[in-house]
C-alpha cells in the first residue's frame, strides 16, 4: 500500500483514502442492509431526537448521507485529478458531487420512510368510526373485548373498552369516541341518536 502512494501529492492521497474508507464503510451498510441489520440503532438515535410529529420528516444530515457524501467526494476528486485539473476546482467539483450525493441519499431515504408509513395503522384514524363488537366489552371498563373496525380501508380487530353500564355482546354496533393508549378504543354503544 506504501508503494501505491508513494507517487501522489498529498491531495491525491488525501482523496485516495477519503474514498477508500467512504468506499468500504458505504459497502458494509450495503451488505447490512440486505440481510436485514441495516437500521441499527445509528438511524435509531436520529429519530430520539424528533418530536412525535407523525413522521420523521427530510433529514440532511444523517450517518448514511455523510458516507454517501464522503465516498463520492473522494472518487470525483480522484478522477478531477486525473483529468488534470488543478486543487481548486478539484475541490469545488468535488465538494459539489459529495453534497448532491448526500441530497439524492437523503431524498431516497426520505421516499422509502413515507412509503414505509403508508401501511402502517394510524390509531387516531378510528376516532368516531362506527365498528361491530367481535369479543365482548365488560361494562364500565371491566373487561377488555374487541372490535371489528375498518381502518384506512382495512378491517382489523382492536382491543377496546367501554363507559357503558352494560356488557356489549358480540354483533353489538358501536362507536369509537376516544383513543385511551396505544392500540386501545373506548367505544360507546349506538343509539338513535348516534
Amino acid at each position: 500500500m506504501k508503494e501505491f502512494f508513494e507517487g501522489m501529492s498529498t491531495l491525491e492521497q488525501t482523496y485516495w483514502m477519503v474514498a477508500l474508507i467512504g468506499s468500504t464503510i458505504f459497502l458494509i451498510i450495503f451488505i447490512l442492509t440486505f440481510i436485514g441489520g441495516g437500521d441499527s440503532d445509528m438511524e435509531a438515535d436520529a429519530d430520539d431526537f424528533v418530536a412525535d410529529d407523525g413522521g420523521v420528516g427530510f433529514q440532511f444530515f444523517t450517518f448514511k448521507g455523510l458516507v454517501g457524501f464522503f465516498t463520492i467526494f473522494g472518487w470525483t476528486g480522484i478522477v478531477c485529478i486525473n483529468e488534470g485539473l488543478s486543487t481548486i476546482p478539484t475541490l469545488i467539483i468535488s465538494s459539489f458531487a459529495g453534497l448532491l450525493m448526500m441530497v439524492l441519499t437523503s431524498l431516497l431515504f426520505f421516499w422509502m420512510h413515507n412509503l414505509a408509513e403508508s401501511g402502517t395503522l394510524k390509531i387516531k384514524n378510528a376516532v368516531g368510526v362506527i365498528c361491530e363488537v367481535y369479543l365482548p366489552i365488560g361494562a364500565n371498563r371491566s373487561k377488555m373485548g374487541k372490535v371489528q373496525i375498518k381502518v384506512q380501508g382495512s378491517l382489523r380487530e382492536l382491543e377496546a373498552i367501554t363507559d357503558n353500564d352494560e356488557e356489549l355482546k358480540t354483533g353489538t354496533m358501536v362507536k369509537v369516541i376516544e383513543i385511551v393508549s396505544a392500540e386501545i378504543l373506548l367505544v360507546q354503544k349506538l343509539t338513535q341518536k348516534n
